[in-house]
Order: structure tokens, then C-alpha cells, then sequence
């Protein structure tokens, strides 16, 4: 056993789990592209200020939970614990308002936070995630609320359900939170201690405490204390939820956890995976831009854990295939089988057939073996025999079925196989 190992609350990906990423990333890209999404990458690592400033000094991202580091410089720079402050900033800083707004962005890559590691959460973790810059309007919470839904339905999950709430504005929410502190005050000295913390620094939290859960269930609603933007906002995203036939429930204890949400937040849950059940959530951030010193830009976006995603997938026993597997293992005897084997498999290759050519000192029959390992769906062997009558020998791996055909017609042949299954 080597000692150098993995760092604590990471994970390498190879082999059959790959093909839930493919599968995940792949449906997600696809769909992005039906509902007119543009791709854009961010840097990994960000100054530390970005996230200070936009996520909140008193969240637990911030306080507890960020990779941050000095550089060579003392410049304190921060690992991404999430995706929609580092797309802000692009906005910003790249001028993309110039562009014409709403501007529609997806991403797809790793962030950091340092947490106890445990089913469902990692240190580094991967998410999915869209913004919307530029638009007010509920409908583009409903249309994002939708592709979520559409997400998880096209990957085949059924037991999954989309709540949503209304946080209201800064100003209201104010107000709300001062009525929550009363609430809160006599039940303090039983409360977690994170609870306890929180009550001052960020007392929502409060509301979706995993251990006193009692406590929350009789607090004053969210929705009772909203301001009339906020109410019709709330109004109209239901009205617009309906319309596109997503199925939701009203949950006011959503508060997701970060300073910047306004007016909107959802959240996506799995009953099969216990604490761990939220594998998507969002919201509007009408004021983040302006935050970081951008110009005046409403906001709304979501964030999908792809590695709770997968857990899903697995307790729901979702078939998923992999999109790279093996169509046709080429092995060859001989140097002459060899030279013609290469020739062959750029053939193949450049009409998209998925080739693996043997590229290692194995006999026939070890070939073979590998060819069984890699599940590959068809064998094509070239040796001095079928170079001397030019042709080459097809083998099935599934049904064994094995036939010899002339070298001129492999390719068609195999695509017109692989276009029958």
C-alpha cells in the first residue's frame, strides 16, 4: 500500500461509476442547449473577498467551511464552495451585460468545502448549476424551477419532489427576523448549539435546523410577513409553476444558506437519501451583482450535486449505459495482422464506431479475454489466414456467433449491426 492516498473527503472516479457522470453530465448539457443555455468556466480559485462579501460574512460557508489560503503575494485566495458568485463576477468583469440581456449560463465543475465527510457530502464535490442575469420576471424562476424538473424526470428519477418559498426582500425579511427572535428567545437555552450561534449572526438558519426540528415547526411563517412585491412575486411563480404542469409543495421553512437569495428559493428532495435528501436548490439574488460592484442585475440560478444525484440513481435502480463503451475490439496475429489492424481501426474510428485496438504483446486468446473484460460487443480478428483471403472474422461477444466476412465491407457491416441493437 502506497502512502500516498487520497485526500479525506475526496474520491477517484473510474471504471463502472463513470458511467453515471456521462450519463448526468451528458442529459444536462443536452437539455441546456433545448432550453438555450451558453456554457461559461470559471477559475477554481477565486480572492477570498468574492465570497466574504457575496455568500455572507456570518454563513457557515464563510465562517466554517471555505479552503482559504495565502499566495506567494499574501493575497488571500479562497477554493470555490459554489458556483453563482464566481459567475457573477465573470458577468461582471467580462462586460457579458453588453450582450443583451437575460444572458442564460451553465456550468458543470468541482467546488470545495471543508465539512465532515459522509454519504452524500464531499470535500470536493461536483455540481450543475444555471444563472439567469438580467430579468426580474417570475417567469424565469418558473422556467428554471421547470428544467430542474425536467432534469431529474429525463434521468429517469421518480422519487423526488420540488418545494419552493418566498424569503421576501431584505427590507421585509428584516422585519421577519426580529419576529423570529422573539419566537426564538425563551427556547434558546435548549436549542443546538449551532442554533445558539446562529440565532445572532444568521437566526433563519434556525428554521432548517436538522436537530430541533420542533422547535421550527410552530415558528411564525415567512409568508405571513412578506412585503406586496414579494407576495405577487410568490403569486405568479405558482401561477406560471402550473402552467408548465410542475408538480411543487410550499415549504416557508426554506431559507436555503446563503445571504445573497431574494424573493424565491427552492429546493429539490429524494426520500431515499435521509439527511442527505436536498439534491438541488436555488433561488433569486436580485442585489448580488450590484454587491460586487456591478451594475444594478436581477438574478436567479440553481445548483445540482451531481454525487447525491448518483446516489439517487442507484437507489432507484435507474439503469444507466455507458456512452463509451466498447463497439469493436480489433486483435490481430502476426506482423502483417498487426500493419492491417491499424489500417482498420482508423476505418472504424472515423465512422464513430467506439474501437479499441489491442495495443498490447497478448496471444489470440488472451485477446480475447480482454476483449470480455472491456465488454466489448464485437471482436473483428486479422491474422496471416484472413489476410491471405482477404477477410476478416466477426465474433459476437454476446451471442458468440462467429462469421467471416470480405475486408472491403467491415465497417458497413458493423454499423449496419450496431444500428439493429
Amino acid at each position: 500500500m502506497s502512502t500516498y492516498t487520497r485526500i479525506k473527503g475526496t474520491k477517484d472516479i473510474f471504471g463502472e461509476e463513470v458511467k453515471y457522470w456521462e450519463y448526468i453530465e451528458n442529459t444536462a448539457k443536452n437539455l441546456f442547449k433545448i432550453y438555450g443555455y451558453k456554457e461559461i468556466r470559471t477559475p477554481l480559485i477565486e480572492k477570498t473577498e468574492l465570497f466574504s462579501r457575496g455568500i455572507g460574512q456570518e454563513t457557515d460557508i464563510v465562517q466554517k467551511e471555505m479552503y482559504t489560503f495565502d499566495d506567494k503575494k499574501g493575497r488571500s485566495l479562497t477554493l470555490r464552495p459554489e458556483g453563482t458568485a464566481s459567475v457573477a463576477r465573470a458577468y461582471i468583469e467580462n462586460s457579458l451585460i453588453t450582450l443583451g440581456s437575460p444572458q442564460k449560463l451553465f456550468y458543470i465543475g468541482p467546488m470545495f468545502r471543508y465539512e465532515k465527510p459522509q454519504a452524500g457530502r464531499y470535500r470536493e464535490f461536483y455540481q450543475i448549476g444555471a444563472e439567469i442575469f438580467g430579468t426580474d420576471h417570475p417567469l424565469a424562476d418558473a422556467e428554471l424551477i421547470t428544467f430542474v424538473h425536467d432534469f431529474f424526470n429525463k434521468l429517469k428519477l421518480s422519487n423526488f419532489k420540488v418545494k419552493i418559498n418566498n424569503i421576501g426582500t431584505f427590507e421585509s425579511r428584516e422585519k421577519y427576523k426580529e419576529v423570529l427572535k422573539t419566537y426564538y428567545q425563551p427556547l434558546l437555552p435548549n436549542l443546538c448549539e449551532d442554533c445558539q450561534r446562529r440565532f445572532n449572526t444568521n437566526i433563519m438558519r434556525l428554521l432548517d435546523c436538522k436537530i430541533d426540528v420542533e422547535a421550527a415547526k410552530n415558528a411564525p411563517s415567512i409568508l405571513d410577513y412578506l412585503d406586496e412585491e414579494s407576495r405577487e412575486h410568490f403569486h405568479n411563480l405558482q401561477k406560471y409553476l402550473k402552467a408548465y404542469n410542475v408538480p411543487y409543495q410550499v415549504d416557508p421553512k426554506i431559507v436555503r444558506g446563503l445571504d445573497y437569495y431574494t424573493k424565491t428559493a427552492f429546493e429539490v428532495e429524494h426520500s431515499d437519501l435521509g439527511e442527505q435528501a436536498v439534491i438541488a436548490g436555488g433561488g433569486r439574488y436580485d442585489d448580488l451583482v450590484e454587491q460586487l460592484e456591478g451594475p444594478k442585475t436581477q438574478g436567479v440560478g440553481f445548483a445540482i450535486g451531481i454525487e447525491r444525484v448518483i446516489e439517487a440513481l442507484k437507489r432507484e435502480n435507474v439503469e444507466v449505459e455507458s456512452e463509451s463503451e466498447i463497439d469493436v475490439y480489433v486483435a490481430f496475429q502476426g506482423e502483417k495482422g498487426e500493419m492491417a489492424a491499424i489500417t482498420l481501426s482508423k476505418e472504424l474510428r472515423k465512422k464513430g464506431i467506439n474501437t479499441f485496438l489491442n495495443i498490447s504483446k497478448r496471444n489470440l486468446s488472451g485477446q480475447f479475454k480482454h476483449a470480455n473484460r472491456l465488454n466489448a460487443k464485437y471482436v473483428v480478428v486479422i491474422g496471416d489466414e484472413e489476410i491471405s483471403r482477404d477477410i476478416v472474422t466477426i465474433k459476437n461477444m454476446k451471442s458468440g456467433e462467429q462469421t467471416q466476412i470480405e475486408r472491403n465491407w467491415v465497417s458497413e457491416i458493423i454499423v449496419e449491426k450496431l444500428r439493429e441493437e
